[in-house]
């Protein structure tokens, strides 16, 4: 069976200014003292010849400190970030849930922004008008969804945006840790949802630093630290590896 989600030899490097005036106020005291200078580029690394494959049907879970590059990874998989070195093979359609507010058009409505992000995601207006009612129920939402999402907290923003990708039928789901925000009560639920797709036969792609979540949920684990793949295997061992790079003390 072909993966769905190749990676290969992928590594990514940002390049940034450093010391740059950030005014024509110091562009012009510079001229005037001779000493003008638009900064100099240096470059960071992110991710370091990392590889691995995804099947359909699996629920993976990619865990790693802050800065160790799984997000980035997450975002060069859904096209964001094209990689510096290496290949990315997606072979079905994705939704992903990676930034909050990530599509939305904060002067639009929380109903219009379903079918803006929907069209963004690759459907037509008839796939999300089936989807709609089922979008608008799980978000629990109610008459917001008629409030500009530029109003809307963390929370609500997860909220629509999780019950978007989750209701259009994308056989791929990403999603960061996007589910940390809001209340206990609606993260059981998401979690519910995510695995109940998974039931279904989705590929699930989960970035989180919740070791239970991925013991509980998952039936792989990967592991990024350091901008390299450490481990790629079972989650109750995943989980551990994680733990034992935060916490290098710990015998978990």
């Amino acid at each position: 069976m072909k993966p769905v989600i190749s990676v290969q030899n992928v590594s990514k490097t940002f390049r940034y200014w450093s010391d740059r005036p950030t005014s024509m106020k110091t562009l012009l005291v510079q001229a005037l003292q001779g000493k003008m200078s638009l900064g100099g580029s240096e470059s960071l690394s992110v991710l370091d010849d990392v590889s691995f494959d995804i099947h359909p049907g699996e629920f993976v879970g990619i865990m790693g400190r802050n800065g160790a590059g799984k997000s980035t990874m997450l975002k060069i998989i859904c096209g964001i970030y094209s990689p510096t070195s290496g290949r990315i093979d997606v072979r079905a359609p994705i939704a992903p849930l990676i930034e909050l507010g990530a599509g939305f058009h904060g002067d639009l409505s929380g109903y219009e922004n379903i079918f803006l992000n929907a069209a963004i995601l690759g459907f037509g207006r008839k796939a999300t008008q089936e989807a709609l009612p089922e979008i608008l129920d799980f978000s629990e939402l109610g008459e917001r969804i008629h409030m500009p999402t530029k109003n809307y907290s963390s929370g609500m923003l997860v909220r629509l945006g999780f019950s978007i990708a989750t209701h259009l039928a994308a056989p791929i789901i990403l999603v960061d840790e996007v589910l940390a925000v809001g209340d206990a009560g609606f993260q059981k639920k998401c979690l519910k949802k995510i695995h109940a797709l998974h039931k279904e036969g989705r590929t699930i792609v989960l970035v989180t630093h919740d070791s239970a979540s991925v013991k509980k949920h998952c039936n792989r684990c990967i592991v990024i630290d350091n901008k390299k793949k450490v481990y790629d295997g079972a989650p109750n061992k995943g989980a551990a590896t994680y733990l034992s790079k935060v916490n290098p003390g710990s015998k978990r």
